[in-house]
């Protein structure tokens, strides 16, 4: 017999789903409720509220893209490998939502709802600055003559992530997300 999974886990699941698929606003307290086969006083005896639902939803969507990136980062052997094991983490994450209609980006997507100062706002700001970091830091190892020249490639690489991520919500597939990664590469290797 399988063990119960705990009511704030059934809660994260339903609410990862529905707040993917069908948007934040969207999505009522009554409808995660039913989706988790919960009674409605367990949301709000594990959240204070929607919006802290929200937070944790993203929180929990950036848990799961630094997971899929460790895994990729302990594959690559060269800064470039690394640069690169940033565009196939985004690749992974988006493998995941395929079963609920791949959409893009969960974090711009609920950024995109939320308001200006939200804290869930700031999870995604968060991340996306990671990520930047990231190529800066791995420019900063393949090519440390660089100078100047890594930060600008460091923001073109993340404006060529994230218009690929936008990109592939509206396809419906990663294909963009993998031609961003050979773009990322020809940039890299012509630095």
């Amino acid at each position: 017999m399988g063990e119960r999974v705990p009511v704030r886990e059934r809660l994260l699941k339903a609410a990862a789903e529905l707040f993917y698929r069908d948007g934040v606003g969207a999505t009522g307290i009554d409808t995660i409720t039913a989706h988790a086969g919960v009674a409605k006083m367990s949301l709000y005896n594990n959240f204070a509220s929607k919006a802290d639902l929200v937070k944790a939803y993203l929180d929990a969507r950036l848990e799961e893209w630094h997971g899929l990136f460790e895994m990729r980062l302990a594959k690559a052997e060269t800064p470039r490998d690394k640069l690169l094991a940033v565009f196939d983490s985004y690749v992974d994450h988006a493998e995941l939502a395929y079963g609920w209609g791949f959409r893009g980006c969960g974090l711009l997507n609920a950024a995109a709802e939320l308001p200006v100062g939200d804290a869930g706002r700031a999870t995604v700001a968060f991340q996306k600055e990671e990520v930047e970091e990231l190529f800066r830091g791995y420019l900063g190892d393949m090519k440390p003559e660089a100078g100047a020249r890594i930060e600008e490639t460091a923001e073109h690489l993340s404006f060529v992530l994230e218009g690929a991520m936008a990109r592939a919500g509206l396809d419906g597939h990663d294909g963009r997300l993998k031609a961003a990664r050979r773009i990322a590469a020809s940039i890299v290797d012509s630095l």
